[in-house]
């Protein structure tokens, strides 16, 4: 994992503490993206609960970051509402929710989509989010400090062809909700801001991968290879857990505090440009 102790431009050195005494909140916080955002959240001087549905893993991840752990299934708005009191009655106050928890489908042609299969994403990946934004907005609104919600979508919210018909639905209904409620809890310092990362090899990508492939023993790093191949502007290269952790770091961090309604996509330049043209800026 990088480090945070970095050097600004004008040669300011950045302090490793960057949330120092904040309550941080990540959900799907056990492992994968979530596992490394709660880390590096601790590591730089957050107070943070893990909650998921994953116990064990949970648990132990959240012992060895020196936080809390709480079972919590977002598609269920009273687990969501209870993690959330969990960190007023321990520290009193929450300054960051990380409403990372979300599950992914092998996708299905639009003529034969299963509707429960539909209601299933749309319960966890944009109800979860909602409950999210709507017991931290009431948290941080109760306390006056302000504070910092971050969500995640995808690249497939940016552009089609990425993902299946409704994971694609969920996470541009994500893009879609941040817009507005940045534009209500601004009224009360609370910043409201999205990663959208592409093709992080979590477990569950790896599994798509193999179901979809029929390649039951499909490595993570084939997987890795096969989206850094597939347009990526920096050649070779596929996004980690931990570019994404950095994102929401910087997002979460006072440093970004004039930031608000973004969504900070994390995708090598995919969504940016197409590679299959590059030729054209080599000199004969």
């Amino acid at each position: 994992m990088e480090s945070s102790n970095h050097q600004s431009d004008g040669g300011q050195k950045l302090g490793t503490k960057r949330l120092m005494g904040k309550v941080a909140i990540v959900t799907g916080g056990a492992r994968g993206i979530g596992g490394a955002t709660a880390t590096l959240m601790a590591e730089n001087g957050a107070h943070v609960i893990v909650a998921d549905v994953l116990d064990e893993v949970g648990a132990s991840l959240a012992k060895s970051i020196g936080g809390r752990y709480i079972h919590c299934d977002v598609s269920k708005e009273s687990d969501v509402e209870a993690a959330i009191q969990f960190a007023l009655s321990w520290k009193g106050k929450l300054d960051i929710i990380f409403n990372n928890a979300g599950i992914i489908d092998n996708g299905r042609s639009i003529a034969n989509l299963e509707m429960e299969n539909v209601a299933n994403m749309i319960n966890v990946n944009v109800k979860g989010v909602v409950h999210g934004i709507k017991h931290a907005a009431r948290a941080m609104i109760s306390v006056g400090n302000g504070g910092s919600i971050i969500c995640c979508s995808s690249s497939a919210a940016i552009m089609g062809g990425l993902a299946s018909h409704t994971y694609t639905l969920t996470k541009a209904a994500i893009l879609g909700l941040l817009r507005s409620t940045s534009c209500e809890l601004g009224l009360y310092g609370i910043r409201v801001n999205c990663v959208s990362p592409h093709g992080i090899p979590s477990e569950m990508l790896v599994k798509a991968y193999r179901d979809h492939l029929g390649q039951a023993d499909m490595t993570t790093e084939e997987v890795s290879n096969r989206i850094s191949q597939n347009g990526s502007l920096l050649q070779g290269k596929c996004g980690s857990f931990e570019d994404v952790a950095q994102a929401v770091l910087f997002l979460a961090s006072d440093e970004s505090g004039f930031m608000t309604g973004h969504n900070l996509v994390i995708d090598g330049g995919y969504t940016s440009a197409a590679v299959q043209m590059r030729f054209i800026y080599q000199d004969p």
